[in-house]
């Protein structure tokens, strides 16, 4: 009798054993295809309307392109599995493998294409400046030349202005962008720059509805990529859904959904492939 009930505790172990392999446990899939692992997926938390995480989960339109993607590989919203990506941090986490892709205002470089591949583009953006909606003085780069202008630790938007463009304008130092907004609202700086996408996620948040404009000078042309790492089959596969979003107008309403409160005179969507220098 002791035998019989060991020997059914043992089955019963082993009937447990079995199916825990079977289900292969919760490991997160390489990129192959949804089949109940998780994809893990890279952003920005930090940047309205581009990628951002709030209370009631993370928006923008890094995300919706991301989550279209991933949609497309196979993968519903809930097997996402997003990562903060930071800027410094984006090709190390491909290289180690921390993240499937990264869409995370990712301009394609010579530089970073040595260190990993890139779908798209998917957005063709350009440097710009912010200034409040009332400001009449600010026409041209030139005009920064008599301006406060927003500079950003760690970011080069501000000082390449000063090099290239006007090198008159004053410096004012600022710990982030969202910090560079209340002092552009109450006119201790005239202007902030940065990506123009960037930007209209700023100025398209409810707080700042009409108080800002874009300058629309495109200053540089940023080739938004979704980042892959090195030699991934991914690559290909992304390629193919970033057409399908294009074609299907799901690219048209990400970009009004995010950025339309901005009056975001964007480009249209890149060809895949096509970087513009």
């Amino acid at each position: 009798m002791k035998l019989r009930k060991v020997s059914a505790a043992s089955a019963a172990v082993l009937a447990l054993a079995l199916t825990a392999t079977a289900c292969g446990g919760d490991d997160k899939d390489s990129g192959s295809g949804g089949d109940g692992k998780k994809i893990t997926i890279g952003i920005k938390f930090d940047q309205p309307g581009l990628g951002q995480k709030t209370p009631d989960g993370y928006a923008g339109f890094d995300v919706d392109v991301a989550t279209y993607v991933a949609k497309k590989l196979g993968y519903t919203e809930d097997q996402i599995e997003w990562k903060e990506s930071k800027s410094a941090d984006r090709e190390t986490m491909l290289q180690r493998g921390d993240v499937d892709f990264i869409a995370a205002t990712y301009s394609i470089t010579p530089e970073r294409q040595e260190k990993v591949d890139f779908a798209g583009p998917y957005l063709l953006a350009h440097q710009d400046v912010l200034i409040r909606a009332d400001d009449d003085k600010i026409k041209s780069p030139e005009d920064l030349n008599a301006a406060k202008l927003c500079s950003v630790t760690g970011s080069t938007s501000a000082q390449n202005v000063k090099d290239k463009l006007a090198p008159k304008a004053q410096l004012q130092p600022y710990p982030t962008y969202s910090a560079c907004l209340p002092g552009l609202q109450n006119g201790a700086i005239d202007a902030l720059t940065t990506d123009d996408s960037i930007l209209a996620g700023y100025a398209a948040q409810s707080q700042f509805k009409g108080k800002f404009k874009l300058g629309g000078f495109k200053l540089t042309n940023e080739n938004y990529g979704i980042g892959v790492k090195k030699g991934s089959d991914l690559k290909d596969k992304i390629n193919k859904a970033l057409e399908e979003m294009v074609s299907d107008k799901s690219w048209d309403k990400a970009v009004e959904d995010n950025f339309g409160p901005a009056n975001y005179k964007n480009e249209p969507a890149p060809k895949i492939g096509d970087i513009k220098s």
